[in-house]
């Protein structure tokens, strides 16, 4: 399992898809992600630093979980299944709840829990980008001028 950053989000022309862009903190691979335009505005958002002047619904499961008295020890990405991937956020005491990553690194960055990905999910759908001299935004850009949904698709599919 490797630590992920969040590198950023940014929306994939023309379709108007937005993608979260993860990286590993300790590697060289980028996990791409599509989401859902909600989930990009709340983690651009969280990333900005830019607060709401109503709390959104990561900021609303954040007073929950710490109302509560619990404690979020971190997220996982789990797995990768028909393009879709799946999440675990992980709480004191190894609870384990399903989310989808979008949301699981939205709240994440609102608690300040690292992210990780199991190695699977980083061997199939993880890409190394090339030229390491340019800043990672101007890779991430490229990527997304080169890269459709298919190009995650499974080697059996």
């Amino acid at each position: 399992m490797s630590e992920m950053r969040v590198v950023g989000v940014r929306v994939e022309l023309p379709a108007n898809q937005p993608i979260l862009l993860l990286r590993e903190t300790e590697g060289e691979r980028y996990l791409p992600i599509w989401i859902g335009s909600v989930e990009a505005t709340a983690i651009a958002l969280e990333q900005q630093g830019v607060k709401p002047a109503r709390p959104l619904t990561h900021d609303l499961l954040k007073d929950v979980i710490g109302g509560l008295g619990r404690d979020l020890e971190q997220v996982i990405i789990t797995d990768l299944q028909e393009s879709t991937f799946f999440a675990e956020l992980v709480f004191d005491g190894d609870v384990r709840v399903s989310a989808r990553p979008s949301d699981s690194v939205a709240l994440a960055l609102r608690m300040g829990v690292p992210i990780h990905a199991e190695e699977g999910v980083l061997e199939e759908a993880g890409l190394l980008i090339p030229d390491e001299q340019e800043d990672e935004v101007e890779k991430f850009r490229e990527f997304l001028d080169s890269v459709s949904p298919e190009d995650f698709r499974g080697a059996d599919t």
